[in-house]
């Protein structure tokens, strides 16, 4: 099985850090965002790794390289002129994918075993979510999970992680250019193709400088007494 890392945002929030560095390679805990999602994917059993790019692209290549020093192939798909929103993203690199794949939203960071991940959806489904508590910035959560099966309404709703394995026929229908992905998962919902599963360990969404710092000081306080 391949994965996809979502690397492409312009990291707005996050101003003026990522003026002048994407996102993705803002260092947390003394290293680079990214790093850590690579680290667990190449001990989590997985080799090939597709980056998409947009912001700043060419500076995520020439500090990952060909990925090797994490063990790993990584290959890019640039969206040029702009990116394609993360629907749009994954479609556009589907052709580098296999079927099912892991997909990993670049700018979370979690102690998620991507290994121990089911690797292929039930076969009623078209895609496997990896649902959080939801976090104090997202209180009311995106979905529920009722035997396995993500659905809407309300009810006790947990928080989408960005992590998820998708099979192509998720995307059944799209045509190239940009679009989000919640639609693809409402269509999914409706026909009670999109499975999931309850993530208990840490997860952060690094979507303000203000959580980029806290995350930075809780691992350096983690490393220090290691």
């Amino acid at each position: 099985m391949k994965a996809m890392v979502l690397a492409a945002g312009r990291g707005e929030r996050m101003r003026p850090l990522t003026d002048r560095e994407p996102k993705p390679l803002l260092r947390v805990g003394g290293k680079r965002l990214i790093e850590y999602h690579l680290e667990r994917l190449a001990a989590g059993g997985f080799r090939d790794v597709v980056i998409n790019t947009a912001w700043l692209g060419d500076m995520i290549e020439s500090a990952l390289g060909g990925g090797e020093r994490y063990g790993l192939s990584i290959t890019y798909s640039h969206e040029r002129p702009e990116a394609l929103e993360t629907g749009g993203g994954i479609f556009n690199a589907l052709n580098l994918l296999s079927s099912p794949f892991l997909l990993v939203n670049g700018d979370v960071w979690t102690d998620i075993d991507f290994g121990a991940l089911r690797r292929d959806p039930p076969r009623h489904s078209t895609a496997h979510l990896v649902l959080v508590p939801n976090p104090p910035q997202h209180p009311r959560g995106d979905f529920l999970l009722e035997n396995g099966l993500i659905a809407e309404g309300e009810g006790p709703r947990h928080t989408y992680s960005g992590i998820g394995i998708y099979t192509p026929e998720f995307f059944a229908g799209s045509v190239p250019g940009k679009f989000p992905l919640l639609p693809l998962l409402r269509r999914a919902i409706a026909q009670r193709a999109l499975t999931g599963e309850l993530h208990a360990g840490d997860w952060y969404d690094i979507g303000t400088i203000e959580r980029l710092n806290a995350l930075d000081a809780q691992l350096s306080r983690t490393a220090k007494v290691s």
